[in-house]
């Protein structure tokens, strides 16, 4: 698999502390990966790091060989970075299409743009997406109306509208019914495979990481201690020692 995402000797502190400590990981396009660890990891910092919300103190992040470190996130947006967040963001008065046209428009530097709404174009581009992930039969609803599960594969869908090449989820099942999560995660992790988009995504349901990761990362204390497989990472004593209370949470996630 080609790299996507490349990380190499990430480090940030605020004041006397230091968040994180010389991260290195790569993520391959087409590959789903988690991050993980204990409250205080580091691992939201990392997040932070190579989406532009903050700026390294050293090291360096890579988008497909191209030098992405620092960028503000609008920038990181142009150059196919694309992120969800714990909490939903949507548009509430407007109907399920229109939320993915907006994103469409906001890719195309059109949203300033009325008349563009209308467009033929955009709206067979947002009926794909909608279709892609299932929501294509509400596409007339105002998102207000959705369920939070439906509202999470809403906000896929407008992740997916600038064709990123990497996509960040931050704790993308939080607050869903267990039949919600694994829905969105199949989704997620097959529209990434299907348009070879790089995945990464942090997450506290061992269920999720180790039932839809290729690879899982973790941090501890602003270092990372393990990545590998999912069998790999499970077996790790370290893992075991530091994650949630360690061997009861991954032997829950395995015998799942």
């Amino acid at each position: 698999m080609t790299p996507a995402l490349e990380v190499s000797s990430l480090k940030k502190s605020f004041g006397g502390v230091a968040a994180v400590k010389g991260v290195d990981f790569s993520v391959a396009a087409g590959e789903a990966v988690a991050l993980i660890g204990p409250n205080g990891a580091g691992k939201t910092t990392t997040f932070n790091l190579i989406n532009g919300q903050i700026k390294p103190d050293a090291g360096v992040v890579n988008l497909h060989g191209a030098d992405i470190t620092g960028k503000a996130p609008e920038q990181l947006f142009r150059l196919g970075v694309a992120r969800t967040f714990q909490i939903t963001a949507t548009f509430a008065s407007m109907t399920v299409r229109e939320n993915v046209q907006m994103a469409l428009m906001s890719f195309e530097r059109r949203a300033h743009s009325a008349g563009a709404l209308a467009t033929r174009e955009c709206k067979r581009h947002a009926w794909g997406l909608l279709t892609d992930i299932g929501l294509a039969e509400q596409g007339g609803r105002a998102a207000s109306e959705l369920a939070y599960g439906d509202l999470k594969r809403l906000e896929l869908a407008m992740a997916l509208a600038n064709n990123p090449r990497l996509l960040l989820m931050d704790e993308p099942t939080a607050g869903m019914a267990p039949n919600e999560r694994e829905l969105l995660m199949q989704l997620a992790v097959k529209s990434c495979r299907e348009r070879s988009v790089a995945l990464l995504f942090t997450e506290h349901d061992m269920d999720v990481v180790f039932g839809f990761a290729d690879r899982v990362i973790v941090m501890n204390r602003g270092r990372i201690i393990a990545q590998g497989s999912p069998d790999e990472v499970r077996a790790n004593e370290e893992v075991r020692a530091v994650y949630l209370g360690g061997a009861a949470v991954i032997e829950c996630a395995s015998n799942a």
